[in-house]
């Protein structure tokens, strides 16, 4: 017996979507790759949820069977929504994976985690043989950094620790993430805090030097990952 969710046949995305045309049109481009039996990981964002809409048309138009692996609750819930079956790396490992960006610099290196699921998203990246990364023109910078702080997920008894740590690797500035729907700090996917650490200079070694630091689950920065940038 299923639910009748209307809750969640009535839900849309939590703020404006910018640039919609151009998310609509790299969503295309990703709904083209999607073909029968695929296994595919979901990222997170805007971008995302938009070409979810996409795949959705193209899985009712052709009879395609397909499962994701949502990144996010608000993507799982979407999926949902839109009635495309879900699974977990326990049960399946993805084919390919799509996921949005925060920033993209010339070498396809990458900030994400405005969205709290960067663990699970650069997990779904180690998982997946090929991935795409969704952008529109905004999201394109000379340097990492240039626009956006660097996310950093941390087990909240370590967040004094990882504080200081982080100003000792030379961030200029390290804030906790308020949240803007209810009172209090953000939590991520996997019910951490998060700190927007600003740094004037990201070096190739930073996402490691970070991740070495105790308490701390996962850092926004991608650098080197084997990833193709549509958009």
């Amino acid at each position: 017996m299923e639910w009748n969710n209307n809750i969640v046949g009535r839900l849309k995305w939590s703020d404006s979507i910018v640039n919609r045309s151009e998310k609509e049109s790299v969503a295309k481009q990703i709904a083209a790759k999607v073909k029968d039996g695929d296994v595919i990981g979901v990222g997170s964002g805007s971008t995302v949820y938009v070409t979810l809409f996409a795949i959705a048309d193209k899985i009712k138009a052709e009879y395609l069977t397909i499962e994701v692996i949502p990144s996010s609750m608000e993507i799982s819930l979407a999926c949902i929504q839109l009635g495309i079956p879900q699974t977990s790396l326990l049960n399946k490992k993805p084919d390919w994976t799509f996921d949005g960006a925060d920033e993209v610099d010339k070498e396809c290196n990458l900030i994400k985690g405005r969205g709290g699921a960067l663990f699970k998203e650069k997990l779904l990246i180690r998982n997946s043989a090929e991935t795409y990364i969704l952008v529109d023109s905004s999201k394109y910078v000379n340097r990492l950094g240039e626009k956006f702080p660097v996310p950093v997920e941390v087990f909240p008894s370590a967040l004094s620790y990882v504080e200081n740590e982080l100003s000792i690797l030379g961030a200029e500035n390290v804030e906790l993430r308020m949240a803007k729907g209810k009172d209090g700090p953000v939590f991520t996917e996997n019910g951490n805090l998060l700190l927007d650490a600003r740094f004037l200079r990201i070096d190739n070694n930073l996402e490691e030097r970070i991740k070495a630091i105790t308490g701390v689950i996962e850092s926004g920065l991608f650098i080197g990952y084997n990833v193709q940038v549509i958009s």
